[in-house]
Formats: C-alpha cells, structure tokens, sequence
C-alpha cells in the first residue's frame, strides 16, 4: 500500500495531526487519503499559520514568547497521555491574560496572589504545569530566579473519583441492555481497569488469542489483559469501528472529552448520580479484584500502577472486610449458647 508523505502531518498511535511551526495541532479525521481526511489537511493547510511574536504579547523576554518556544521543545514533547492537552489549556488561559508581562519580572508574591483565586485542586494542577514550565526556561536562562520556588498547595484529603458501587453498576446494566454503546463502555471499563483515554483507542485488533494488548498512554506501560467471556460476549453483541471498538453516531473514533461527555449523558439516562463517572469504573474493577483476594502485584498487573500504594489501599479494604466478617462468624456459636 503507497504511503502518503503530507506536509505538516504527524501520526502518532493511530492518530494524525497537523501541525505548522506557530499553529495549533489540528487532528485530522478518517484514514490518510481519504476524503474526509484530504478536505480536513487542505483545510488546515489553507489557514494562515500564527506568526510567533507577531504580537506586541509575544516579544521577546514576554511570557507569551517563552510559552509559545516551550510548546516545540523536547520537555514539552516528552509529556504524554492527556497531560500536554490539560497543561495547554492552563498556560493559555495564563498567557491570555498574562502574556505580555516580562518573564524574568514575575515576583513569587504574584503566583502566591494567583493560587489564592483557584480552587485547591486547580492550584496544585497549575503550580505542577507552570513550575514544568519554569524549568525548562531555567534551562534556556530565560529566567535567573524560579518564581514558583518553595510555594505548596496544600490538598484537602479525598477518595478521589467516586467507585461505583455494586447496585449502581446493575442499575447502568437494567437500562443499557446488551448490544448497545453504552453496555459496551460500561463492560470495557470494569473488565479491562483501564483509564478513559486508553478505553477510547481499543480496538478487534489489539485482541489476540482471547487476550486484550494495552499501551498506557499515561504510564507507557504494555499490559496484557485476558479478555473474560462476559466481555467477550458484549463486544461480539455489540456494532463496533473498524479501528475502535467504541465509535459515534457517524462511525468516527471518540476524542477523550467527546467520550466522558456521552458516557455522562448515559448515566443521566440509567439515572445514576453526577458522582458516577467512567474512571469510577476502574476503582470499581480494582475493588472486584481485591475482594476476590487478588494480591497487590495481581492487580497492579491489570492496572498498570507503577507504584503500588494504590493498589495496597484497595486490598487493604478488601482485607479489612473480610476480616471482620470472619471476626463476627467466630461469634456465632456463643451468641447461640447464650440464646440457649
């Protein structure tokens, strides 16, 4: 088969961009040669590309210049998974009302004044994006003094995403019945344990031989995953894509946010609670494990998690349960005698 060589088009897992030095990524849709993708790359390719500086907010030594220089360095690039689309989004928005304020003139009192607007996980998102960023201009020597040095944010303790529960998971099952999309999300979430982002990309060719191959985009991590004949049964019940399994109403793959946005709107229908999300479902998977005595290592296999602390709070829990059901059974026998 030819293959194509188009300027400005990178590919990357299945997905291709354009990308013109000064512009933003475009992600071009369908298959490379196709109509729909040849419309979308002359489309991107007629539009005038953003001249970097241009604008009286990015002159040089401007905090405009220094994030649009940080967007085609190797720091930038060596982040992954869904973190270059979350950090964009925060340095502009910085930069939009920031950007023409001088780099090196930042004082600490600012980005401490800044941090005190956002909400506490927000803030720790920022500070960790903007202190990323910062780095690499040490590196460059566009700046002497680290503004963000010694400045925590301090996160109330939380449980994170809620993990469905058992009578939630039945409730989502009872309205979204075999063959549809929306069954077919559920099952690949709690029989895989995977994140969102890794859900949206797998496809009938990653299984082989009743197993189910997995590259994390988060971690990079290759995982195998045996694919059990309650999942298998959905997916054969089920219409699928030719290169993804989950697709929209026009055949097309889901974006991550074009994902939680219709899995949300699935939970609306089985009338489940706003706290139900779909990274929900992989807490939900990694406690079934638990409770079926799995080891820490076991279920790291699944998941993926590099670090095991984790993984060891499910299991703890797990072994807390059963522990005091086995507890409360000794009891059993006295409590009888002393009915009797």
């Amino acid at each position: 088969m030819t293959r194509l060589h188009l300027k400005y088009v990178q590919s990357y897992r299945g997905y291709h961009y354009f990308r013109r030095r000064g512009s933003p990524y475009v992600q071009l849709p369908g298959i490379p040669g196709s109509a729909e993708f040849m419309a979308a790359y002359q489309s991107a390719l007629a539009a005038a590309p953003v001249a970097i500086g241009a604008s009286s907010r990015s002159k040089p030594g401007s905090v405009s210049a220094a994030i649009a220089e940080y967007y085609g360095s190797q720091a930038w690039r060596s982040l992954t998974g869904g973190t270059p689309a979350l950090r964009r989004t925060i340095l502009e928005r910085f930069r939009e009302q920031h950007g023409d304020k001088r780099l090196a003139s930042l004082p600490r009192e600012f980005i401490v004044a800044l941090l005190d607007t956002l909400a506490p996980h927000a803030a720790r998102n920022w500070i960790k994006t903007f202190r990323h960023f910062i780095r690499w201009c040490e590196s460059r020597k566009l700046i002497t003094k680290d503004p963000t040095w010694g400045i925590k944010v301090k996160v109330p303790q939380s449980d994170g995403h809620h993990p469905w529960t058992e009578d939630e998971i039945a409730r989502f099952e009872a309205h979204h019945p075999i063959g549809t999309k929306a069954r077919l999300a559920l099952a690949l979430g709690l029989y895989t344990a995977q994140r969102r982002g890794d859900v949206v990309r797998m496809g009938r060719q990653h299984i082989r031989n009743g197993e189910l191959m997995v590259r994390q985009s988060k971690t990079n991590a290759s995982l195998v995953i045996p694919v059990l004949p309650e999942l298998a049964a959905i997916i054969d019940a089920t219409p699928t894509g030719h290169l993804t399994l989950l697709v929209t109403k026009t055949g097309k793959s889901y974006g991550a946010g074009d994902f939680s946005e219709q899995f949300r709107a699935w939970c609306d229908d089985a009338g489940l609670p706003l706290e139900c999300s779909f990274h929900g479902l992989r807490k939900a998977a990694l406690t079934r494990l638990a409770d079926a005595g799995c080891t820490v290592h076991q279920i790291a296999a699944i998941s993926g998690h590099k670090s095991l602390k984790e993984v060891e709070r499910y299991t703890r829990a797990a072994d807390q349960a059963r522990l005091a059901r086995e507890a409360m059974a000794k009891t059993v026998p006295l409590t009888k005698d002393k009915i009797a």
